[in-house]
């Protein structure tokens, strides 16, 4: 089938066949699609959409374009989480451990930045040492013996998601329904999971800005995951602000360790352990939310979950002390910088993906599939929605490679703050529950 009558079809709103898509797909995975067509049918979808057989296809093709993991020898449930992204989201790092700790195995293979959001395979590499790809032998050593692994994906597991996704990041077509469906749950089946638990932001700083279009990117992640065989649920959570004080890579990781030994709580607490029960109940490992939950919180306060994700890190190739000593492991950047506010004022509102372009800008991530991250720089102490602020105290505090772009992102705070004379109203960080009946 020529790549340029799929294009157009599709450009014509008509609905493409399964062999359509799977032409599609193996042209993705062999090459012999170029960019600009793929960049073109990329665009064609975003524009006018997929019918949800079509995203099945989709999403199966390219689960199909590689290796397709099988977990059945584990001596537990095999279950994982996936966030669409925002500003600050670093809920994985504690995520995987709290679950672990609680009996599930946790293979958690993760992206990398996508447009203004961060990257969790991006933060893991801020750690010295640390393998965010091994092979599948290590892969499967480290979930068996310590519950969890964060990693990247491998070059042979879905493939064509792979070279997709760096097309997508650079082309203005990321927030199309029927693309991101397929891009998470391809890699999701892929990995050969049990179970799966979503989070889908909504909000400013989200790739999906409001409650109806976040919704209704749940619902057809659930509907296409349960299609294709895989028990899937969703939470919906606010992204209107930064989740984490900090928007980065290594000073993420680091407000991640904090959070994980109590130095830290926040409203992530909220919704770290909303998606650790419902991986629970998914898991089969607690019967009822109050079991969940208190399994959950007793894996997070006891300290064995913060033990976990340092033997994950260990067992990875980080240093065997990084929870203890992650100060001298994690990079810093050479400019460090209070944003001081020039009024005082409570945190009305916050413009979460500026936040996140700052970070870019900062290097921090990326404009062109091929640029390097700068894993230093970030912003960090970011003063959340109603915060009482005076004349010169800290809105955030900025981490650049020099002055000149430490101006810039300085500029950016200021800009995407909101200072009032009245407290806000304070959202709930979990907004909604979305399961297959919903």
């Amino acid at each position: 089938m020529l790549p340029q009558e799929i294009v157009r079809k599709k450009r014509d709103r008509q609905p493409l066949t399964p062999d359509e898509i799977a032409a599609f797909v193996a042209g993705l995975t062999d090459g012999s699609f170029s960019e600009g067509q793929v960049a073109a049918l990329g665009m064609a979808i975003f524009l006018n959409g997929m019918e949800r057989d079509e995203a099945v296809a989709l999403t199966l093709a390219m689960r199909d374009s590689g290796t397709v993991l099988d977990w059945s020898d584990m001596p537990g449930p095999v279950t994982d989480k996936h966030s669409t992204g925002g500003v600050g989201d670093n809920v994985s790092l504690m995520l995987a451990p709290i679950v672990a700790t609680c009996g599930a195995y946790v293979p958690m293979i993760s992206g990398r930045g996508l447009g203004h959001t961060g990257g969790t395979l991006d933060k893991m590499d801020a750690i010295p040492g640390y393998t965010s790809q091994p092979d599948k032998a290590l892969f499967r050593k480290v979930v068996r013996e310590v519950g969890c692994a964060i990693i990247g994906q491998t070059a042979d597991l879905a493939p064509a998601d792979k070279r997709f996704y760096a097309i997508r990041d650079v082309t203005g077509t990321v927030e199309s329904i029927p693309l991101i469906t397929a891009s998470i749950l391809s890699k999701k089946l892929a990995a050969g999971l049990q179970s799966l638990v979503l989070d889908v932001k909504a909000g400013n700083g989200a790739f999906m800005a409001t409650k109806k279009s976040a919704s209704g990117l749940a619902q057809s992640l659930v509907e296409v995951a349960n299609g294709a065989g895989l028990p899937t649920t969703a939470l919906m959570t606010d992204m209107n602000q930064p989740l984490a004080s900090a928007a980065g890579n290594a000073v993420e990781v680091a407000n991640a360790v904090d959070f994980l030994t109590g130095r830290a709580r926040d409203r992530r607490l909220e919704v770290t352990l909303a998606l650790a029960a419902e991986m629970l109940l998914a898991a089969g490992i607690a019967s009822t939310h109050r079991q969940a939950d208190s399994l959950a919180g007793n894996a997070l306060s006891s300290g064995r979950a913060a033990d976990v994700f340092g033997r994950m890190v260990s067992a990875l190739g980080g240093p065997a002390d990084f929870v203890d000593k992650y100060e001298t492991y994690l990079p810093q950047a050479p400019v460090i910088r209070p944003v001081k506010s020039g009024k005082s004022g409570f945190v009305t509102a916050i413009a979460s993906r500026d936040i996140g372009i700052a970070v870019v800008a900062l290097g921090g991530g990326r404009t062109k599939p091929e640029d390097v991250i700068d894993h230093a720089v970030g912003i960090t102490a970011l003063a959340p929605v109603g915060t009482d602020i005076a004349k010169g105290d800290a809105l955030a505090i900025v981490h650049a490679p020099n002055e000149a772009d430490a101006d810039q992102a300085e500029a950016a705070v200021h800009a995407a703050y909101t200072l009032g004379e009245g407290r806000p109203r304070m959202p709930r960080p979990v907004i909604r529950r979305i399961a297959l009946s919903s």
